[in-house]
Parts: structure tokens; sequence; C-alpha cells
């Protein structure tokens, strides 16, 4: 049984360290409080991976479907960006709170389209774990066309950036 795919915020500064090995870590300032960095948390080949979610947009429902972009509800809710996704810990994300409510009505309207995400990409779980799969596999084997691998992270050098960062910051905590 595959996991439970999560919405979670990630980390900007740690976004930030990566982005000084591969520019296309996707750029987040931190200070967007009423859109935070969020995206899906998953599994791929032992390790955890975040991949960034988009807001709708009326071009998603013309983009063809492809290995990198998983379409939700034919771009009707937005895509998920797998080209772009990254390594983490679990120190790297918060998990990111669907239950709440806020009264403010544009992080209302927000935390509402997250619930519709979440609930479509678990039913769809298993055509993402897939998908995400094959194109981490294929990137590795260098199986992707060129235009492709230029969209892609560069995974196998952001797990070793991932564990160099954890490394750093585990020993900057003091017990």
């Amino acid at each position: 049984m595959l996991d439970k795919i999560k919405i979670v915020k990630i980390d900007y500064t740690y976004c930030n360290y990566l982005r000084k090995f591969d520019s296309r870590v996707v750029y987040n300032a931190g200070l967007k409080e009423l859109r935070p960095f969020v995206g899906i948390l998953f599994t791929v080949k032992d390790n955890e991976y975040f991949a960034p979610l988009s807001s709708p947009k009326e071009k998603h429902k013309s983009l063809k479907n492809s290995m990198d972009i998983v379409k939700i509800r034919d771009g009707k809710y937005g895509i998920v960006n797998l080209n772009n996704m990254i390594p983490v810990r679990k120190e790297n994300y918060i998990n990111f709170d669907l239950n709440n409510l806020p009264q403010d009505e544009l992080q209302r309207k927000r935390i509402l389209l997250l619930r519709t995400q979440s609930k479509w990409l678990n039913k769809n779980r298993e055509q993402i774990y897939d998908k995400a799969s094959r194109l981490y596999m294929n990137y590795k084997n260098s199986r992707l066309p060129k235009r492709l691998i230029e969209r892609c992270c560069n995974f196998p050098i952001l797990e070793e950036k991932c564990q160099e960062y954890n490394e750093l910051n585990k020993s900057k905590v003091t017990p």
C-alpha cells in the first residue's frame, strides 16, 4: 500500500541552500504568508521528495500530459511540477494544516483549494507515485529527452546536498 500523499510547507532557507547547486529549485521568499510554499510529499526510491503545487491557471487546462507534470483534474485544480521535485528530510518541512479554516477569505479559499487538491491527489496517488518514480529513474539513467532534462532538478546532486544541509544544521543544534 502506498503512503498517503501529504500537503507540506517547505522551509525556504533549505530551498535557498539547494538553489546554490541547482537553479531549477523553485524560489520562495519565505515572506508570502498568504501563499505559503506548499507541495506534496511522497517517497521515491527510499527518499522523501517534495514536489511543488501550482494554483490553477487557465494555461494548465491546455497543457499536454507529460512525464514531469501531473494535471489535477485535467488542470482545473492546478498541477504538480514533478520536474521541480526536491529531496527532503522531516527537518525541512512542516505538515500543512488543512483542518482549520481561517477567517480571512483569501486564506480560506486557499485551504479549500488545498483540500480539493489533496483529495484528488490521494485518490490518484498510484499514478503519481509511478510517474514520479519513472521520471526519477529515467533522469538518473540518462534516458530522458534533452528538453526534459533541462526542466528537471538534478536529483542526485540535490540528494547529496540534502544530506549535507541536514548534517550541517544538526551540528549547529545544541542539546
